[in-house]
C-alpha cells in the first residue's frame, strides 16, 4: 500500500511540473505574441522604400530580403559621441518625412536621442564598430530586424520583382522605444500583404 501511494505521489510530482513548465512556456509564448502585436496596434507608422538587392538572395524558401534606403547612413548623419575603441552597439536613427512620402534619415547616434515631433526613432540591431568604420565619407550599414519578409508559398514573384524594379514599399510601425514590425507590403500604391496583429 505504501509503494502505491510512493508511484501516486511521485507521479502527482510529475504531472504538476509538467503543468507549471507547461504554462511557463506558454505565458512566456504569450508576452512575446503580445509585444509584437502592440507595436503593430500603436506604434507610429513609417513608409519605407526597397532596394534592390543582390539576385542571390532574392527568395529563400518562402522569405524575401528587403533592403532599405535608411539602412546605409552616411558618416556625416552621425551626431554625438563616437566610439573610441571597437564595440558592439546599437544606434538610433531620426526618421523624417521625405518629400516622395517615404521617410528618410535626418540623423543617428551611438547615444539616445530626443524625441522631437514629426520624427520617429528607430533602433538598429546591434552591431560592431569600430572607429575606422566611422571615418569621414564611409557609410555604417545598419538592420532593424525587418529585413525579411515570410510570405505563403509561391507569392514571392510578384514582390521580388517590384523590389528589383523599386515599386515596392514597405510599411513599418515602431514602437516609443524603437522596436520595429512590418505592417504591409504595397506594391504599385496597392496593397498587397497586410500583417495581422495575432
Amino acid at each position: 500500500m505504501a509503494a502505491m501511494d510512493d508511484s501516486r505521489a511521485a507521479l502527482l510530482r510529475f504531472l504538476s511540473a509538467a503543468i507549471l513548465l507547461a504554462a511557463a512556456q506558454s505565458a512566456v509564448l504569450g508576452v512575446m505574441i503580445e509585444k509584437r502585436a502592440r507595436i503593430l496596434r500603436n506604434g507610429a507608422e513609417i513608409v519605407l522604400q526597397t532596394t534592390a538587392v543582390d539576385p542571390r538572395d532574392l527568395l529563400r524558401g518562402d522569405y524575401v530580403v528587403l533592403n532599405y534606403d535608411i539602412s546605409s547612413i552616411p558618416e556625416e548623419k552621425l551626431v554625438g559621441e563616437r566610439p573610441r575603441e571597437a564595440r558592439r552597439l546599437s544606434a538610433m536613427v531620426r526618421l523624417v518625412p521625405g518629400a516622395d512620402g517615404g521617410w528618410t534619415v535626418e540623423e543617428a547616434s551611438f547615444s539616445p536621442l530626443p524625441p522631437r515631433a514629426g520624427s520617429v526613432l528607430l533602433k538598429s540591431e546591434p552591431l560592431d564598430i569600430s572607429p575606422q568604420d566611422l571615418a569621414p565619407g564611409r557609410q555604417l550599414r545598419l538592420r532593424y530586424g525587418i529585413e525579411r519578409y515570410y510570405l505563403p508559398e509561391g507569392e514571392g514573384t510578384a514582390v521580388e520583382q517590384g523590389r528589383d524594379a523599386l515599386r515596392l514599399s514597405v510599411s513599418v510601425r515602431v514602437s516609443a522605444s524603437g522596436e520595429a514590425q512590418i505592417r504591409q507590403l504595397t506594391l504599385d500604391g496597392r496593397a498587397l500583404h497586410v500583417e495581422p496583429l495575432y
